[in-house]
């Protein structure tokens, strides 16, 4: 696998460690990063799903009003 080496504020790093519970600042970067990763994901699956949906109800038959 490819490795990325980047600088970040030493701060950030930190509470991302003691919000995320990790030990080290590599976990915690990689915690936030396939965080942020599976939330996407999920708005992806929740988009699509409202779109089927909105599908589905306009390819239904209007009942004639009158």
């Amino acid at each position: 696998m490819a490795r990325v080496n980047i600088s970040l504020d030493a701060e950030l790093v930190v509470e991302v460690m003691v919000l995320a519970g990790v030990g080290s600042p590599q976990d915690a970067v990689e915690a936030v990063v396939r965080d942020y990763i599976a939330r996407g994901h999920r708005t992806e699956a929740r988009t699509e799903l409202k779109e089927q949906s909105l599908r589905e109800v306009e390819a239904k038959p209007q009942d004639p009003h009158g």
